[in-house]
């Protein structure tokens, strides 16, 4: 913090100093102050990439959602987002009917990301003769089951040609999403019954007999801007361990080689990262599960997004997309937050979580339906 304002004192019409102590703000749970500086900035900037996205984030975690999702379509002109997507040749959608022509929809952002505006998909179809989606090889074999979808690419070479193109993530705009409009219905996302019945037969010959299946992701990509406050070390959820008489499933990928020893203290619990596959394997899987309980990752999402019970423990600060003290989510309805007080303290959540694990657990009469039912 001091040296954020001592950079404004030397430099007081440096916008980039100003949209710096306004993320400062942000995480000191000041964001009437951290709104003053990115204000400031735009004043003297009026382009600012940053300054425009670190404003939709601010306005979105706080459910202003109209003047969020404009300044969002502000995260395209960032020098990370700009890197998104080649030069296009055809129109950028609009949101108007193309009755004779494709749309291309692509998945611009984090696989989280792609997972939660997937849900718009369906809706985007029903405005196109035909729908084309560019994702990730890994994610494609989960999306390309959506209604509407005509088929998926993963290089662009592959790309058909077509009218128009749309970034996944910009879809909540073009549809003029509000807090109590966004299409919520859980499950959204469809998983192969052969692969399901795959994961049930493994897991039954693998795992306790008996017990509810819990399953757990620990850490994400290294490289994603805010990993270090997410991710932990599978040894500070070992107190989850003996909560009660459950038997773990790993959801990670990759599997940490620091987490290999620690695997063995989880009641059934061995390294399945190989058979993972895909998004559509890992699907699959979570289908046989009766809970998730994850960092802020994309299993939470997908989770979320099949509409499995499912627990996601939240940095501070924490992502846009889960709003500000609550232990809900709009956009999840299966989903239960766990939120660190403070920046870096894991225990005080962790230890709520276990103890929600251990009350569900002891009821036996209903610890596989309710397992994790909303508080």
């Amino acid at each position: 913090m001091a040296a954020g304002q001592e950079s404004i004192r030397l430099d007081s019409t440096n916008p980039e100093h100003l949209v710096n102590l306004s993320l400062i703000f942000v995480d000191m749970d000041d964001r009437d102050r951290a709104m003053a500086c990115l204000l400031r900035a735009l004043g003297l900037k009026h382009d600012h990439a940053d300054g425009h996205l670190a404003m939709a984030q601010s306005l979105l975690a706080t459910g202003d959602f109209d003047p969020g999702w404009m300044e969002y379509e502000w995260r395209n002109m960032t020098e990370a987002g700009k890197a998104t997507m080649p030069a296009m040749t055809s129109a950028p959608w609009n949101g108007m009917v193309i009755p004779t022509g494709r749309l291309l929809l692509v998945g611009d952002q984090g696989y989280g990301d792609t997972i939660q505006f997937a849900r718009y998909i369906p809706m985007a179809a029903k405005r196109c003769q035909e729908l084309i989606l560019g994702c990730s090889a890994e994610m494609g074999p989960l999306l390309s089951n959506l209604p509407g979808v005509k088929q998926y690419c993963h290089r662009w070479t592959d790309v058909p040609g077509h009218a128009a193109h749309c970034r996944l993530s910009s879809l909540p705009y073009l549809f003029r999403t509000q807090l109590d409009t966004i299409p919520s219905k859980i499950p959204y996302l469809q998983t192969d019954p052969i692969r399901v019945a795959h994961w049930r037969n493994r897991l039954g010959s693998m795992l306790p007999a008996g017990r509810p299946r819990v399953g757990l992701a620990w850490t994400g990509r290294p490289t994603h801007p805010n990993d270090r406050r997410r991710s932990m070390n599978l040894a500070q959820l070992l107190p989850l361990a003996d909560a009660g008489h459950a038997a773990f499933v790993a959801l990670q990928k990759p599997m940490p080689a620091r987490d290999l020893d620690v695997i063995t203290r989880f009641p059934g619990m061995v390294d399945l990262s190989n058979d993972l596959t895909d998004f559509g394997e890992t699907a699959a899987l979570i289908e046989n599960l009766d809970l998730v309980i994850t960092v802020d990752t994309s299993m939470g999402h997908l989770a979320g997004a099949l509409g499995k019970r499912t627990w996601i423990l939240i940095p501070k600060a924490s992502d846009w997309r889960w709003m500000l003290d609550r232990d809900d989510s709009p956009w999840y309805p299966t989903v239960r937050l766990f939120r660190q007080p403070r920046p870096g303290n894991w225990d005080e959540p962790l230890v709520r979580l276990r103890s929600a694990l251990a009350e569900a657990l002891a009821d036996r009469q209903h610890m596989l339906p309710d397992i994790a039912a909303a508080p």
